[in-house]
């Protein structure tokens, strides 16, 4: 990365399944880039719980002594739902407030393959990138193909004109978590001339913190 000025990132949020899948080799994509992150000294923040996935990528950061941050609803807890977080554990009373946290607390996002939940967040930080909620780098970890279906559907999306190629540059993808940390640090925002006059200030007293309901 000769020549390119390097984004300063700390904590890396991951979303991803609280399944394994199918296919072995998203598991030790998961520990793979639990390794990555611990080597780079970089701080992990998930969702909380043991379980799939989130389990694997949680477990190789503490492994190598980086800190472990689960950000988990209340109600995932009852009955120990999820398994114990491997890490600090903060609960929050919505799905909500827990992505809000998530966006508050990391330096950039990365997405493991996943279902409905994780292309939930993912899609969600986009979205309040466009939107100039904010400026920090997305990634999606594009392990045996996984995302090539949705990767090819947002460039559809161009070239349907619902997705501006300004817009397109937010969603990062590599093969290799090495490849996408080094991409994620070298990202450059571009916020959107209009857009990014939006104020996401409270607009009244009683609002202490934005309101990040809108979505695209």
């Amino acid at each position: 990365m000769e020549g390119v000025s390097v984004r300063k990132i700390k904590k890396i949020c991951v979303f991803c399944g609280a399944n394994s899948g199918k296919d072995v080799a998203f598991v030790n994509a998961a520990f793979h880039l639990g390794e990555v992150l611990g080597k780079r000294k970089i701080d992990l923040v998930y969702g909380g719980g043991k379980l799939g996935l989130m389990g694997c990528v949680s477990t190789a950061v503490a492994q190598h002594e980086r800190q472990v941050l689960g950000i988990i609803p209340s109600a995932f807890t009852v009955n120990n739902l999820v398994g114990e977080t491997c890490g600090k554990e903060i609960k929050v009373a919505t799905m909500q407030e827990r992505l809000v946290m998530m966006m508050e607390l990391s330096d950039a996002f990365i997405a493991l393959p996943g279902g409905f939940g994780t292309l939930e967040e993912l899609f969600q930080m986009i979205s309040w990138a466009q939107l100039s909620i904010h400026n920090k780098p997305i990634g999606v970890l594009n392990i045996n193909g996984f995302f090539n279906g949705l990767l090819s559907f947002v460039d559809h999306a161009v070239k349907q004109e619902f997705i501006t190629p300004r817009a397109r540059k937010i969603l990062i993808s590599a093969t290799s978590a090495d490849e996408l940390v080094d991409k994620l640090q070298a990202f450059r925002f571009e916020p959107d001339p209009a857009l990014s006059k939006l104020k996401w200030s409270p607009s009244s007293s009683q609002k202490e913190k934005l309101d990040l309901t809108l979505r695209l």
